[in-house]
């Protein structure tokens, strides 16, 4: 994990990424698809692996792979290091503190639905969430933090109440306020809303809502791999983000938060590793993070999630940030200036991603048309519909950019989007 990369250098304000030679890393970006060479722009739903990423899980399978916490032999101890380092190294990633505990699990829908259903499955008497109590969230979110609270509403009698943006696709904080009352619980958002690219003013919002005596819940996927939410900074309680978002493996994830908060917890999966003792009649659960990972941990996936993320550090979240804003800039710029393309949230140029609408075309005949020149891009409601039934807009053809994207690439899919308004319309 300690390999060097390319040195960056100073472009201006700004240290510029060499994008050609981190390149080198990944593969599968050479490739050609349909005889053309792949633009990768769907970053959004699944990142690509460097090869410093799967040598670190390499290393652990060929050299350290045992079952963790149950052995008194040396490759479980071993095993048990390296997940426990692993847990190290992503709280230091995400600004964690003394007060702060880590769980991992398959990513964030199921860190999501930890919370949401780890608040009502105690029971009626000693849950969190009861009759009567309000959870807000809102409607920019991913449906996995909106269906897991649909559920927790169903299931307690508590009341959910959803945040409503404006024309724009803008949350105010002032809105929020006025949903808070001395019954809210839970006030669950998204640090960046996954179909639009819409930043809300999370870090204000989530401080209102403790002031008002809730928990706080952030789902921080769409930022793990370029604006990384620090908990040292902010008033959350819950934050939950996945692996393959930011250059690490499938199937691995966190629920990051404080210790008190994630100690409310029930949990959701019982078995072996989350017990203190176990009789016939009853059992008692072992101390956090233990409590919340029940069963075989993804060990491989931890450590390749912690080997991501000390890449990402190597590189520098600032380089990072400033390129992905630039290609979304340029891709921005290129789509409005096409006759019958509407971009979603234009403003939000603290986003990777960009999505637009085309006037009389489907966005599955775009993708269809972009991947035929070797484009990715993703097309439909992104685990969003109730946003794009808000902006009134339908489905959607969405663009979003990573480290190793390249501005000629951008300029591919505005020449692509162009040539298909002419020849779909």
């Amino acid at each position: 994990m300690g390999e060097a990369h390319p040195a960056l250098h100073q472009d201006g304000a700004h240290q510029a990424l060499p994008v050609a030679q981190l390149r080198v890393q990944y593969p599968a970006l050479a490739q050609q698809v349909n005889g053309v060479a792949l633009a990768y722009l769907d970053n959004a739903a699944t990142t690509h692996m460097p090869a410093q990423v799967r040598r670190a899980m390499d290393e652990f399978e060929c050299h350290d792979r045992a079952n963790i916490h149950r052995g008194v032999h040396t490759l479980s101890q071993r095993a048990t290091d390296d997940f426990e380092r692993a847990r190290t190294t992503l709280k230091q990633y995400i600004g964690a503190t003394g007060v702060h505990e880590l769980v991992f699990t398959s990513g964030t829908t199921e860190s999501l639905n930890l919370v949401a259903q780890g608040l009502w499955a105690a029971g009626p008497d000693k849950a969190w969430l009861r009759r009567g109590d309000r959870i807000i969230t809102s409607a920019l979110e991913h449906h996995a933090n909106l269906v897991p609270w649909q559920q927790a509403a169903r299931m307690t009698g508590a009341e959910l109440v959803v945040l409503q943006p404006d024309a724009q696709g803008r949350l105010h904080l002032q809105d929020l306020q006025a949903l808070l009352t001395p019954n809210t619980r839970v006030v669950a958002i998204t640090a960046s809303a996954n179909a639009t690219g819409e930043r809300p003013p999370y870090e204000a919002m989530l401080q209102l809502a403790r002031q008002a005596g809730a928990l706080t819940v952030l789902d921080a996927a769409q930022a793990v791999s370029h604006a990384v939410p620090q908990l040292s900074q902010l008033d959350c309680d819950f934050m939950a983000f996945s692996g393959h978002k930011m250059y690490g493996p499938m199937g691995i994830g966190a629920l990051a938060g404080r210790r008190d908060a994630l100690e409310r917890l029930y949990p959701l999966r019982l078995g072996g590793d989350m017990v203190e003792w176990v009789t016939c009649e009853a059992a008692g659960f072992a101390g956090l993070p233990a409590r919340l990972e029940g069963g075989t941990p993804n060990v491989a996936g931890a450590v390749g999630m912690a080997a991501a993320a000390h890449y990402i550090t190597q590189i520098g979240l600032e380089p990072i940030d400033a390129h992905v804003h630039a290609l979304r800039a340029q891709a921005l710029a290129g789509l409005s200036a096409i006759d019958g393309i509407t971009v979603l949230a234009p403003h939000a140029t603290q986003s990777a991603l960009v999505s637009f609408v085309a006037r009389d075309v489907h966005p599955h005949d775009i993708g269809t048309l972009l991947d035929e020149r070797g484009i990715a891009v993703r097309t439909g409601h992104h685990c969003a519909q109730p946003l794009h039934d808000h902006l009134g807009l339908g489905p959607t053809t969405r663009a979003s950019f990573a480290l190793y994207n390249t501005a000629e690439e951008v300029e591919r899919l505005v020449a692509a989007v162009a040539y298909a308004m002419e020849v779909l319309q």
